[in-house]
């Protein structure tokens, strides 16, 4: 038995019989002490770690509705610089994100400092972006954004994780990426609106869209600071008996876990498949959200809409994902599954790179397009990151695990920032057909990966048949499907 500092809750605290954890379920119907603090959690979690959700996406997407007010023009931009200033973007980003997680997880580190600290820099920063003079000095604040954005997906995913059972995680994470979505939803409406501040105090339109989004991320700073809670183990905003009982859900769900960040099996941690394959399937539902970024201002230009009307009408886009990654992540979690979801989703994904490739003629069914590559893409994004975190054990695996995924995973813009050559649209045959590939790819891999998982489970139900021990521990359990 690990020491009692070194895993989640002692086994005495737990009432869930042995053969309920072992297979990882629990009461469908919470008791109302449970429902109180389920609320207590959520709204101490839910609101302000999907604004920053929203945040970071806002300050992402917010160079594409830049380029539809003259941003290129205006910093002078070389034939290929857009593409530069998506992808450069991602190279810090990638590489910080399990020094990140790693650096939260840490005793003495308040994970509301350090991502407060973090969202407070990456406003000052993204605000940079709209004073910025020249082509290069945009380049070098890009790259400096990726930094400290690098630390709000990981370490949202991270605190998730740690207080939601496999069955409540699922839809708390499709809540999560719809506040994603409500960042290029608003980041329309918000550059709709600075359109008319084009030549106030001398600055072009698509200045307003940086700063005035900079100064949104610094306020939501502080606000992160005050609300953020710690872990589960030293939330002083739940009371001992609240505690005790979050815990207890929390090993009657998964078995006791370690918290021990020092004597970690790093080499074991790290190559674990059950990081690794996810992050590949990851990777191929990325590329094509990377990719709608490159595309979207295309096709509605050859709407005939212009500039504010262009901006609106990404917004039904993003509504619809919101609608369907959330249903579906409720679903999801009630039925203790997630391959058939993703796989589904997947195939909607594939339907709307389908009608881009062979290249429809008429731009409102490319646009109708990109609502079944949304939609299917941010339900797969959700879907994964809850699956994976679900089947692993341990702090440690946790936090590089979630770390790996959103790092690795958004490497897919390096590659969409790419394969989306300027002088090929309206067409853009690399990147259609690239997309479409990928996609493909991430099908045959959450197969793969599902018939493992399957595998595993069918072994040791025929061991624990044989000894009666349906223990889960922190080596040995049941993975979900």
């Amino acid at each position: 038995m690990a020491p009692k500092e070194s895993v989640l809750v002692d086994e005495k605290m737990t009432t869930a019989s042995s053969e309920d954890r072992g297979i990882g379920t629990e009461s469908l119907e919470a008791p109302p002490v449970d429902r109180r603090m389920m609320l207590k959690l959520d709204l101490r979690l839910v609101p302000i770690l999907g604004a920053c959700y929203t945040i970071m996406f806002l300050d992402r997407t917010n160079i594409a509705n830049a380029r539809i007010e003259g941003l290129e023009k205006g910093l002078n931009f070389p034939s290929v610089g857009f593409n530069t200033a998506l992808w450069i973007f991602y190279i810090p980003f990638v590489l910080v994100e399990i020094p990140s997680n790693l650096i939260m997880s840490l005793p003495r580190v308040k994970p509301n400092w350090f991502l407060g600290m973090n969202v407070l820099i990456l406003g000052i920063v993204s605000t940079c972006q709209g004073l910025s003079h020249s082509y290069s000095g945009f380049l070098a604040v890009r790259f400096f954004m990726g930094i400290f954005e690098a630390t709000l997906p990981s370490g949202t995913a991270f605190l998730v994780a740690s207080y939601y059972t496999k069955r409540d995680a699922a839809v708390r994470f499709g809540v999560f990426f719809a506040f994603a979505q409500l960042g290029p939803c608003f980041s329309g409406l918000l550059a709709y609106a600075l359109e008319h501040m084009d030549g106030v105090n001398g600055l072009a339109g698509w200045r307003w869209i940086f700063i005035m989004e900079g100064i949104m991320t610094i306020i939501i700073s502080f606000l992160v600071v005050l609300i953020v809670p710690n872990f589960p183990e030293r939330a002083k905003f739940l009371t001992s008996d609240e505690r005790a009982r979050l815990q207890q859900r929390l090993v009657a769900d998964k078995g006791v876990e370690s918290l021990d960040m020092k004597n970690i099996p790093w080499l074991k941690v790290i190559f674990d498949y059950k990081i690794w394959i996810p992050t590949i399937f990851f990777f191929c539902s990325d590329m094509t959200a990377a990719s709608m970024s490159s595309f979207i201002p295309t096709i509605l230009v050859e709407l005939g809409w212009k500039t504010s009307r262009a901006q609106v009408m990404t917004i039904p886009i993003w509504v619809t994902c919101i609608v369907v990654q959330v249903g579906t992540a409720w679903v999801a979690g009630r039925t203790r599954t997630r391959s058939p979801f993703i796989l589904g989703a997947i195939c909607v994904v594939i339907v709307g790179w389908v009608i881009q490739v062979v290249h429809v003629p008429s731009a409102s069914v490319r646009y109708m397009s990109l609502f079944f590559l949304g939609a299917g893409t941010f339900t797969q994004m959700t879907l994964i990151v809850s699956w994976m975190t679900c089947n692993l054990r341990g702090r440690a695996s946790t936090a590089i695990g979630a770390a790996l995924l959103l790092g690795l995973g958004n490497c897919a813009n390096f590659v969409a920032s790419n394969v989306f050559i300027t002088k090929e649209r309206p067409l853009y045959p690399t990147g259609f057909r690239t997309g479409l590939a990928v996609t493909v790819l991430g099908f045959v891999s959450v197969v793969i990966y599902t018939a493992i998982l399957a595998y595993h489970n069918k072994k040791l139900d025929g061991k624990r048949k044989q000894t009666g021990d349906w223990e889960d521990t922190q080596e040995v359990y049941r993975y979900v499907l």
